[in-house]
């Protein structure tokens, strides 16, 4: 299982380097960047969606699973891409977006063209409810993922189909299975028999509704459409299906690793994951990016909403898979296309010398977790969010313009509830990881040409803060993440593969980690605040530990603000 002692580098298409300057990332700039990836030390790329998309959230609107959007290339741009991958050692790994496609995929187009159509089935059609009064409504009270009602009126054919994401999402009908059988031959093996790796399979936990779509319970008397993540996540015949996926995906060997939100339940997360199963490779829980996010609204919250005690909990929720106990797999990671960067929600940014430790402080916390590694673009160099002085028009995500409007409308314009939108969105928007890479002092920080326009504009630190000028300092933060990487891969069964056990849960400001493996025992202690914290080590690691990597100093009785250390025993 090679994946099991992975670090997998994540790369968003649109913002990671243009190649033909027209301000958007594309698959050639990936394949030319393929030497950094390698220095850094990690085992694989996964590329978020680069097939074909009118992209309304990003290329998660698929409209052609056997195609390339244009402005990233040709499906042979991504054949190179693979064999480059190949030749330099790396695995490559595609996002996999099978619970709806766009509303511009033939099968939509045509599944819509009348109650009759052939492919009527393949997508979730319901005729409208009638209230007293005679006005049209939707099948069910359920709110979309982006706000709003989950169901959007098609009056070609007078029904509603279902959307769980954008109006523009319409979900596939798994229950179909000349459906399924169509998406596992255009959406998996198009791209297995090109040789991949594998898949990040998105919303894997969403394909089985239950099939009575009935009305939710009013928890938000605020608002007509309601939270209904319980009828659309692990639904009765995800495992069915999930089975058959893994038919498929074991004949080319290939690994996965599945999107499993709202799924806080141990036992719940083994039943994707468990070797014997033969489903998923591994699975992303969210239980501690989602930290310090609003319940029904993620965005309904104030920055810094958390404290330590339930950020180590969080951790421990998700390394219990781990435990030595069961046969299942999971993952390590901070950031991710969908997460704003941790630094700024966990580090700290008041001073170069405090960012700088704090990156270094997060990435030893998450390399020292057990499970495959996962690095988002830009975290090895650690990027920031985008500054509290730029506007909303700079905020291009979907999520954050509908939650934005959601406010705007259900307060009337209030300006202080305004302002607290803002302030949420400046510190947890998914617009932040989807900021261009900073390579260089160079206009648009190397990401494109000087002329051209990026998509997305540049964060305004890439002067200061890029990858050429970190590779040239041994103690930047892309320094350090290199030899965390390397000291990982060394040590696999205390890393990877280690039993997690955290120490002294109550504390506000040290995250002390126990970590054992095959004879051997890591003790990992992280300052999480701007200040000199004394501590007392020498009866925890006795007398035979080394002290493997730490971002300042080593007095055993006092640790520097945001000061990390990894010792082995």
């Amino acid at each position: 299982m090679w994946w099991k002692n992975a670090t997998i580098y994540q790369i968003y298409p649109a913002s990671f380097q243009d190649s033909n300057g027209d301000g958007i990332g594309d698959i050639p700039g990936i394949h030319s960047r393929l030497d950094y990836i390698q220095s850094l030390g990690v085992d694989a790329i996964w590329l978020c969606p680069m097939y074909d998309s009118p992209q309304h959230d990003m290329g998660y609107d698929v409209s052609n699973y056997e195609a390339v959007y244009p402005p990233y290339g040709t499906v042979e741009d991504v054949e190179k891409l693979i064999e480059a991958c190949h030749a330099r050692g790396l695995r490559i790994l595609l996002d996999l977006v099978v619970n709806h496609t766009s509303d511009e995929h033939a099968w939509f187009q045509e599944s819509r063209s009348s109650i009759a159509s052939a492919k009527r089935d393949w997508y979730i059609w319901r005729p409208p409810r009638y209230d007293p009064d005679g006005n049209r409504r939707p099948p069910n009270n359920w709110r979309s993922c982006f706000g709003g009602s989950a169901w959007a009126w098609d009056e070609t054919t007078g029904e509603y189909y279902l959307h769980l994401f954008a109006p523009q999402q319409p979900d596939l009908n798994w229950e179909n299975e000349e459906t399924r059988k169509a998406i596992y031959a255009s959406a998996m093996e198009f791209w297995l028999r090109k040789g991949i790796d594998g898949f990040r399979i998105d919303t894997v936990n969403a394909y089985s509704k239950d099939p009575s779509f009935p009305d939710v319970p009013v928890t938000d008397p605020r608002v007509e459409w309601q939270y209904a993540s319980h009828l659309f996540c692990n639904g009765p015949r995800i495992h069915e299906y999930l089975r058959e996926m893994g038919t498929i995906l074991k004949k080319y060997n290939a690994m996965t690793v599945g999107e499993l939100p709202l799924t806080p339940d141990i036992e719940q997360v083994l039943s994707y994951v468990s070797a014997k199963e033969e489903k998923l490779s591994m699975v992303f829980q969210f239980d501690l990016v989602d930290l310090g996010m609003g319940e029904a609204l993620r965005y309904h919250t104030v920055p810094r909403n958390w404290t330590l005690p339930e950020l180590k909990e969080r951790v421990r929720a998700t390394q219990r898979l781990m435990d030595g106990t069961t046969d299942g797999w999971s993952t390590a990671f901070l950031e991710n296309h969908d997460q704003a960067r941790c630094v700024s929600r966990w580090g700290c940014e008041s001073t170069a010398e405090l960012w700088s430790q704090s990156a270094k402080m997060l990435a030893m916390l998450v390399a020292s977790l057990s499970g495959t590694l996962f690095v988002y673009q830009g975290q090895e160099i650690g990027m920031v969010n985008a500054p509290a002085s730029w506007g909303l028009e700079e905020y291009k995500d979907v999520e954050s313009q509908n939650y934005y409007e959601f406010v705007r409308r259900t307060s009337h314009d209030d300006p202080v509830a305004l302002a607290a939108a803002k302030t949420a969105l400046q510190h947890l928007a998914r617009d932040h990881a989807r900021i261009p890479m900073q390579w260089d002092s160079t206009p648009h920080a190397g990401f494109t040409t000087p002329e051209a326009t990026p998509w997305m504009r540049v964060h305004d630190n890439y002067a200061a803060l890029n990858v050429k000028r970190q590779a040239l300092d041994g103690q930047s933060v892309l320094s350090f993440w290199k030899r965390v990487l390397a000291i990982r891969k060394e040590y696999p069964d205390v890393f990877a593969k280690g039993v997690f056990s955290p120490m002294d849960r109550d504390n506000d400001k040290l995250f002390i980690i126990e970590k054992k493996g095959d004879g051997r025992q890591l003790l990992v202690v992280l300052n999480f605040t701007p200040n000199e914290q004394a501590i007392e080590l020498e009866a925890t690691l006795g007398g035979q530990s080394q002290l493997l990597l730490s971002n300042a100093g080593a007095n055993v009785h006092l640790l520097q603000p945001y000061e990390g250390r990894i010792y082995l025993g």
